[in-house]
């Protein structure tokens, strides 16, 4: 998670502050073909910036308050038990999408219309965010840096510097992290966005 956030984030945030000087200058001398020609750029790593700042914000240890849903998201609960029928029967709807993602991309659940909304699970291409009004109640990262040398979520959060190589599990096995992911979503920040919003994703 580290080498996640210190290096393949910081390259999103990197490259996107260059595509967006450029833009800047492209624009003060109306050069309109840069400026289409900028746009993807723009997209690709302002998604990719936005998508893991919402990451990490909808993470938490295990065992924490904010990792057990009945207490930390009662609203939220509620609108996932009225949709799927139980909380088990949604985790395994979440995780059947999840792995039926080809490529690179993120799996979402999203309240559409905005706060408490239609609850819907959905997947993104490569780093193309959620756009408004829908909200991105939390998000889990499906490219590969996301899991191939990641050591186990539990690990992650509970050793100290004694990691071995045993302790990295999950390389090339994604039902591995996609079954992992549950012990450490942060179901009050889920709650948070659920009921109120994301106030401004581009502060993130």
């Amino acid at each position: 998670m580290e080498l996640h956030h210190q290096k393949h984030h910081q390259t999103y945030v990197n490259n996107l502050n260059a595509a967006l000087s450029a833009h800047v200058s492209a624009t003060q001398t109306n050069d309109v073909s840069a400026l289409i020609g900028l746009q993807q750029k723009i997209r690709f790593n302002g998604g990719g910036h936005i998508n893991h700042s919402l990451f990490w914000k909808n993470l938490a240890p295990p065992n924490t308050p904010g990792n057990d849903i009945s207490s930390a998201a009662p609203t939220l609960r509620e609108a996932i038990v009225s949709q799927w029928g139980s909380e088990s029967a949604f985790v395994k709807a979440f995780n059947t999408l999840l792995l039926s993602l080809q490529g690179s991309g993120w799996g979402w659940l999203v309240s559409t219309g905005g706060p408490r909304g239609r609850l819907e699970i959905i997947t993104t291409k490569d780093q193309d965010p959620i756009v408004g009004p829908d909200v991105p109640v939390f998000g889990v990262d499906m490219w590969e840096h996301a899991y191939y040398l990641q050591v186990s979520m539990k690990t992650l959060y509970l050793c100290s510097n004694t990691l071995t190589e045993n302790d990295i599990k999950y390389l090339n096995n994604k039902a591995g992290y996609v079954d992992g992911i549950w012990n450490i979503i942060n179901w009050a920040e889920a709650e948070k966005r659920y009921t109120a919003g994301v106030e401004s994703l581009l502060k993130l």
